[in-house]
């Protein structure tokens, strides 16, 4: 719209020309300025350029043949033979309120051997047609190499053998029968080369860039999308004339919502999703879809012979010798699967690419002959013929009597016929739509598949409109969402009551439509028939909506349809669809009814949970009980498995206990704990989702642990086999055994397991050890409450299990509890091998305990502290002390008397104090002498 470029003939000479400023001559101003590609404006023109058109000629070495502008960036493309030129669009501010539109020559292609009928211009895409050839290629933008020259002209070699096994060309002297193959004409057999493959079509392209080198200089590489060769049409009588390619067109497909704006201002705001790619033969079209893969995606079939045909995202239009014809294209449905990756699952679904193409209308006009489309506006230029229209109607052959047709025609003209130019305005989408649907009642009592295609055809004609750049800018804006919903109503509706393999799109369908369940159920469900049947893909729709943790709840009217439903179609999903929270106002009477006669059929765990949990709604506990007393507590909390939402389900994200939670906690806090860890470790609920579940059923404060929790991670600790889960579970044990004991708080309810049973049911729990126990008897509280978490705590850090480093923050605020501190801190630099401290903290605490602790811990590599440290440590103590401390003077015989075993004679005097009391260490030294004897 910001120039116009044509190719005009003047005395046997082709030019190049661009229109710029155009609209002034519309307006009534009549001066023009005539220039050449490049030409500096001159500043004192500069305000008279604004009321004039400009002429830019554009030179060329060759005659051109075809051009073809770019729809998203304005850059123009011209074919003459051999070569392609690109110009790029340029726009020059020559003021505040002046930018000028002008040209640059930036890059030929050189394309030996090919004369290009006609060409298609679009994002870096070429699309070229001969006579019977197609070639599509992709300017590829490619790293700025240091050295400029050698990006100056880039070449493509092809393989040097011919994919269509054709003959090379060879001189008349090498070739004897020369002379008998002019009497023949040569057809190369049909080809079609997609992707990597049309490399191997035998047309060298070259890239030569004629701009300025500059830091912004782009260099391009040549990717081969696309070959297709065809061959002449054949009859009885022989070839066809006129058979040859037209029409090639390259079409842009915006992402949906992006507004559209003039080139250049805000072009990156204009996302370009998919390119398509148009060609025809005279009675039959192509369409390419060139995305990641490049693929045929629709054949077009025509009843006449075309003379040109024009693709849009919503139609293709064909005119015929006498006819404008109208097609369906699939272009929206390729895009819409290109922009949304949820497409052709359970919350969104499109028509295919592969739906059958439809005829929508054929207008009669006398002889068509060249056709455009702009919005909603189709023109057509005609010529009318003076020859008898039945004549043309009769048949002849043609292909026999060539010249003497041509000649015939051209002495009966007397005058040159009249040319007619027509506007069409095309049906607006909204009516369209609203005509094919009214259409598609005629076959809904029939359930056929005609009514899903022509439903599926209204609907992509709306998503195409939808997908249109200025969609956004529209009047019918709000009319076409509302028609796009509807489309998926109607949509849903037909893959819900017709039997058919797609029977599952009902889903996404009516997820798209924004109905309600309860609507849907208004729109297929007929009032007091009770023997209709319901088909595969309404089931499909409700066990899919009724299981997810909508926020949308049925009436008991319509809950209680929906359990007849399933009763009728599918019996086995009552109990799961009873859980639904969608479900919540059903009749429970009604409820059990239904699942007691499900029961005598097929009995289940799953079952009689839901039979309990509306035995509780109901306020039937001796139901209730009789319904928990069928099977043993393992296999209830399995059966929780089954059907979770019977304990928790979910309200806006957060997972919510339910009534029956409520009571397990105070009746069977074990069977509750027990199926929330199954349901852990088969990945039904989070740790952080359990922590929540559990503090609500409490009532719980968000910083508070319940006791219920805490069972619950010392349960999970036995099962649980990850160890991320295991260090974390270690880590919130210790610190809930820790702020308990610190604070001196109790925990609320009686644990579910003693330290006993977790030593024994959990390797993560080790015994402990006898020097913790010596601690604890000499400084036994008087305060026996807190044992139990004393005792848990003791025992986490006696097993190997938890990552000391990881948990000292955790164990802080014990360091200063007096003897449960001190085994804490022992325990601690123990796991941290730091033994001589743990003794030195032993001695002046309670050294009592000190020869027990290195009788458990100092062996192996550490038996060596023994005499090291322990024995002169002893030493040291008894000599400040004196006779004062027994415990000490007991320590330090019992310290002799091993390190006399281990060591030689020699190496145990040596140890000795020097000041010590001889009777003291004799006997000692005796027997250290006796046990070397008898070895």
């Amino acid at each position: 719209g910001d120039y116009l470029v044509t190719i005009e003939e003047k005395s046997k000479a082709t030019f190049l020309r661009a229109y710029m400023n155009w609209r002034c001559m519309s307006a009534g101003r009549s001066r023009v300025c005539v220039r050449m590609v490049g030409h500096k404006m001159e500043e004192s023109y500069s305000e008279a350029l604004k009321e004039q058109m400009s002429v830019v000629e554009m030179p060329l070495s060759d005659p051109p043949l075809c051009i073809s502008c770019c729809p998203v960036n304005g850059d123009l493309l011209v074919g003459c033979k051999n070569k392609l030129v690109m110009f790029c669009l340029k726009y020059h501010v020559i003021n505040q309120n002046l930018t000028v539109l002008d040209f640059e020559r930036s890059l030929i292609l050189h394309i030996d051997n090919l004369i290009p009928a006609e060409v298609a211009f679009c994002a870096r895409h070429i699309a070229i047609t001969t006579e019977l050839d197609v070639l599509i290629l992709k300017l590829e933008l490619v790293q700025q190499s240091a050295d400029r020259t050698s990006q100056c002209a880039q070449g493509v070699s092809a393989p040097e053998k011919a994919v269509d096994g054709g003959v090379k060309d060879e001189s008349p002297s090498t070739h004897p029968l020369q002379l008998e193959l002019d009497e023949f004409v040569i057809c190369q057999k049909p080809v079609e080369l997609l992707g990597e493959e049309s490399k191997l079509c035998e047309i060298p392209v070259t890239l030569e860039s004629t701009e300025l080198p500059t830091e912004d200089t782009k260099h391009f590489q040549v990717q081969y999308l696309l070959f297709r060769r065809f061959a002449p049409d054949q009859s009885p009588f022989g070839f066809c004339e006129e058979t040859k390619l037209h029409s090639v067109q390259l079409l842009p497909v915006y992402q949906t919502g992006i507004s559209a704006t003039p080139y250049g201002e805000t072009e990156n705001k204009r996302k370009l999703l998919s390119l398509f790619c148009f060609f025809s033969l005279p009675h039959a079209g192509y369409l390419y879809s060139l995305g990641k893969l490049v693929e045929l995606i629709s054949t077009y079939q025509y009843s006449e012979k075309s003379e040109q045909a024009v693709l849009t995202p919503q139609f293709l239009h064909v005119i015929t010798s006498q006819n404008l014809q109208c097609f369906t294209v699939r272009c929206s449905a390729a895009a819409a699967r290109g922009e949304d990756p949820y497409i052709d699952t359970t919350v969104k679904a499109c028509p295919p690419v592969t739906l059958d193409v439809c005829t929508l209308r054929m207008q009669l006009f006398i002889g068509p002959r060249a056709i455009c489309h702009f919005k909603n506006h189709i023109i057509l230029l005609t010529k009318a013929d003076t020859e008898d229209i039945t004549e043309r109607r009769k048949p002849t052959r043609r292909m026999l009597s060539r010249k003497t047709d041509s000649i015939k025609s051209r002495t009966n003209s007397e005058s040159e016929p009249g040319w007619n130019l027509y506007i069409i305005n095309t049906v607006s989408t909204i009516q369209l739509y609203r005509e094919m649907v009214e259409y598609s009642r005629t076959y809904e009592n029939v359930k056929t598949e005609s009514c899903i295609h022509l439903l599926s055809e209204a609907h992509l004609l709306v998503r195409a409109a939808i997908m249109d750049p200025h969609f956004l800018k529209s009047d019918e804006k709000e009319d076409l969402l509302r028609a796009f919903r509807e489309s998926c109503a109607f949509l849903g509706d037909c893959y819900s009551r017709f039997d058919t393999k797609d029977y599952h799109l009902a889903l996404p369908y009516y997820r798209m439509s924004g109905l309600s369940m309860t609507e849907v159920l208004k729109r297929l469900v007929s009032e007091g028939d009770e023997i209709q049947t319901y088909e595969r893909g309404f089931i499909f729709y409700l066990t899919h909506s009724l299981n997810e943790d909508s926020n949308e709840e049925l009436s008991e009217e319509s809950g209680n349809k929906v359990l007849q439903i399933f009763y009728l179609a599918d019996p086995v999903q009552l109990p799961d669809i009873l859980c639904s929270p969608s479900m919540r106002n059903v009749c429970p009477l009604t409820a059990v009814k239904y699942l007691q006669k499900v029961e005598k059929m097929m009995p289940s765990v799953v079952l009689t949970l839901t039979k309990a949990s509306l035995a509780l709604k109901m306020g039937d506990l001796t139901m209730y009980e009789h319904e928990m007393q069928s099977y043993k507590e393992t296999t209830l909390a399995c059966g929780f498995l089954g059907q979770p939402r019977l304990l928790q389900q979910r309200k806006e994200g957060i997972v919510m206990p339910t009534e029956f939670a409520v009571h397990l906690k105070e009746m069977q806090p074990g069977l509750l704990v027990a199926a929330t860890v199954a349901l852990h470790e088969n990945s039904k609920i989070e740790l952080e989702e359990a922590d929540t579940f559990f503090k609500m059923l409490c009532n719980s404060s968000e910083n508070t642990v319940p006791q219920l929790l805490v069972d619950f991670w010392e349960a999970l600790l036995v099962v649980s086999s990850q160890e991320k889960i295991l260090q974390e579970l270690l880590l919130r044990v210790t610190s809930q055994y820790v702020w308990r004991i610190s604070k001196k708080q109790l925990p609320e309810t009686k644990p579910l397991k003693t330290t006993e049973d977790l030593i024994n049911s959990c390797s993560h729990f080790g015994l402990i050890v006898p020097w913790v126990t010596s601690i604890m008897s000499v400084g036994c509280s008087s305060d026996k409450d807190d044992h139990e978490d004393i005792s848990r705590l003791q025992s986490l850090l006696c097993s190997q299990s938890i990552n000391i480093a990881s948990a000292l923050p955790v164990l802080e605020p014990l360091t200063e509890a007096g003897y449960v501190g001190l085994t804490v801190r022992i325990l601690c630099d123990t796991r941290l091998g730091k033994y001589e401290e743990a003794i030195d903290q032993l001695l002046s605490r309670c050294p009592d305990a000190a020869v027990f602790y290195a009788q458990h811990e100092l062996k192996g590599d550490n038996q060596a502290l023994w005499w090291n440290k322990l024995l002169p440590e002893l030493c040291k103590r008894t000599r400040l002390t004196g006779n004062d401390c027994p415990v000490l003077i007991s320590s330090l015989k019992e310290t002799l008397s091993i390190v006399a075993m281990e060591l030689e004679l020699r190496d145990f005097l040596s140890l000795l104090p020097e000041d010590g009391t001889a009777a003291f260490f004799l006997p000692h030294l005796l027997h250290c002498s006796q046990r070397k004897l008898l070895t």
